[in-house]
């Protein structure tokens, strides 16, 4: 696909932790087009990083000065440069074939495009305790914030880069990724589409945290950010 003649510059923001396995399938499949690719990583013990420079010699490889996927995506989000930022995982269960779904609305006006892998119903490979927690956090989020999301867990983002460097995306009791985003983002007021995507689920390497803890800080972080000033 060629560079739409529209398109802003774009940054892809990925982040890793021992995914040498999985993270060829996805950087090969970027497309040409994007401006920056970032690469945040977790002072990875495998060839997670050399590989990212064998298969792409431009990217910029940062990292995280933290713990954790959320710090790695503030301090990703803080040295992106592109006027739109697309958030992927490193374990190819987000397609990059699909970002032109998450750009467009945003240069129709929005400000981010929130991935969801539930908007077409629920993916037959999702294990049942991750559907059940899925519903849970969402559940609590729509309740407590008055909206109809159907996810809040994707990892598949696109936001102006003006518009989430405005929010405050540091929180005292850690930066719990993809739920405390969205919280912020809602009490902010910014203009938000939810964008239905494939979930491939993870194809290779390790998940990094169990479900039942993901669930957990999420949940705690959606309750305690609707009752904080």
């Amino acid at each position: 696909m060629d560079r739409p003649e529209n398109y802003p510059s774009i940054t892809v923001l990925i982040c890793t932790l021992n995914e040498e396995e999985g993270l060829p399938d996805i950087l090969t499949k970027i497309p040409q087009w994007v401006d920056e690719i970032i690469l945040v990583d977790g002072h990875s013990k495998d060839r997670t990083v050399e590989i990212a420079r064998e298969l792409c010699p431009s990217i910029k490889v940062l990292y995280q000065p933290g713990k954790g996927k959320g710090d790695a995506l503030r301090h990703g989000i803080k040295h992106a440069d592109g006027a739109i930022i697309v958030t992927l995982d490193a374990d190819n269960a987000t397609d990059p074939k699909e970002m032109p779904k998450f750009i467009e609305p945003l240069l129709a006006g929005y400000d981010f495009a929130k991935g969801s892998r539930f908007v077409r119903g629920f993916p037959p490979n999702k294990p049942k305790h991750r559907i059940l927690g899925n519903l849970i956090i969402i559940i609590t989020f729509n309740i407590l914030f008055f909206r109809r999301y159907t996810d809040l867990c994707s990892g598949y983002n696109a936001f102006r880069n003006n518009a989430i460097k405005e929010i405050n995306l540091w929180s005292p009791d850690g930066f719990e990724n993809e739920p405390l985003i969205n919280v912020r983002v809602r009490k902010k007021g910014l203009k938000v589409i939810e964008v239905a995507h494939t979930d491939s689920g993870r194809l290779r390497g390790e998940v990094k945290e169990s479900s039942w803890r993901q669930g957990f800080k999420a949940i705690k972080t959606i309750v305690r950010e609707r009752f904080r000033g």
